[in-house]
């Protein structure tokens, strides 16, 4: 499966704003967008064009998707599903997103990013149920138990990401135990209580043309 394996900073410049894509880094003053807060490339200085309607809904997906690390296809897969469903889609595929286990073990604070949370996942190290699941793209459902594996329990990788991990930082649908390494999926969000910078509406529109 294609992946991106260029700078991830470059993505946060690209679309002007923290995607949080590198752990700590993100929260220092080295976060390139903190010190380049323009548009990679040589005509990134350059003064910008007005962007049309299609433009800016392009860039709202864009920027959901680098978020979560997804593939275009892969993201296409959850609009489409987010569709067959009852609601309204933009707020359905903005929770399918959250439920995925990369996500849900990077929100429990058990590593410092997604793309991190996908690593640790594909090797092992993480627990669903009591059951190792090396998916990262796992639903979970409410009442999932999400650990790490007690021969997993030494990495530092862990420790240093639950260290950086503050009790207020907890989203309402997951509860930590730190002790134990393990966190519970309570239930499916609101889309009230997801921390994300978003209109997921312009998605749907995109995806509507």
């Amino acid at each position: 499966m294609a992946r991106y394996i260029d700078a991830s900073c470059r993505l946060c410049r690209r679309e002007r704003q923290k995607l949080f894509l590198k752990g700590t880094k993100c929260f220092t003053e080295k976060c390139p967008v903190e010190r380049r807060g323009y548009a990679p490339g040589q005509h990134g200085q350059s003064r910008r064009a007005k962007v049309s309607e299609y433009g800016v809904q392009l860039r709202e997906k864009q920027k959901i998707r680098r978020m979560y690390g997804l593939q275009e296809t892969q993201f296409r897969n959850y609009f489409e599903k987010a569709l067959k469903q009852t609601g309204r889609t933009g707020e359905i595929l903005v929770k399918l997103l959250e439920r995925r286990l990369d996500n849900t073990v990077y929100r429990l604070g058990l590593a410092p990013s997604r793309k991190s949370a996908r690593q640790i996942i594909t090797h092992g190290h993480i627990l669903v149920n009591n059951k190792r699941v090396d998916i990262p793209s796992y639903l979970l459902k409410p009442g999932d138990t999400v650990s790490v594996r007690e021969k997993s329990r030494k990495l530092q990788l862990i420790h240093d990401s639950m260290k950086r991990m503050k009790d207020t930082a907890m989203v309402p649908w997951l509860s930590l135990d730190k002790a134990t390494m393990s966190g519970v999926f309570l239930h499916i969000p609101e889309r009230a209580d997801i921390p994300l910078n978003a209109d997921e509406q312009l998605i749907v529109e995109l995806y509507s043309k």
